[in-house]
């Protein structure tokens, strides 16, 4: 077995969409629109949406990896960059848990379930600030995003510096 199994490849490629759409959102949309903008409910709706889409995916996509069998470890030539990867994996894991769960509790603490997906009559918040979830949020965001890079740069190096094609493992065709 050569590849990952397809269930895995799709969520995988499926949620780094998603999560690239979410971080955007949040940093460069959300972030600017102040909580009384007409747009501001619509921009929410869809960052929430996201998140508890990433979150479901991210559960199948756990039970799946703990279920299947892997494809062999790519082998870097290097014990410690085996062991970086292995753990820069893991880090996305628990990473993008900790994203939805701090979201979960943004949402929670300020009501925005009732408000934004059921039509509460209650206006936003003047700010999330406030909420300990939310400086949490911002901070898992930013490591969120340095991993997806370092993340990239592990597959620049597999890519263009030991040429092992290990991408193949994570793309669709035949597992054998």
């Amino acid at each position: 077995m050569k590849r990952y199994h397809p269930l895995l490849v799709a969520i995988h490629w499926l949620v780094a969409l998603m999560i690239i759409i979410a971080l955007v959102m949040g940093s460069n949309v959300l972030a600017a629109l102040p909580n009384d903008h007409p747009d501001k409910m619509f921009s929410l709706r869809g960052h929430m949406s996201i998140g508890i889409i990433v979150g479901v995916l991210m559960i199948v996509r756990l039970v799946t990896r703990l279920r299947s069998t892997p494809p062999p470890k790519a082998d870097t030539g290097s014990g410690i960059l085996n062991l970086a990867g292995t753990a820069a994996h893991w880090v996305l894991y628990i990473l993008i848990f900790l994203m939805v769960a701090s979201g979960i509790g943004i949402s929670i603490g300020a009501g925005l379930p009732d408000i934004v997906f059921f039509g509460a009559d209650t206006p936003l918040p003047e700010s999330f600030d406030d909420l300990a979830p939310r400086t949490a949020h911002g901070v898992i965001s930013k490591l969120l995003a340095l991993t997806i890079l370092a993340h990239i740069a592990g597959w620049a190096y597999h890519q263009f510096k030991l040429k092992d094609g290990l991408i193949s493992r994570m793309w669709f065709g035949s597992r054998s």
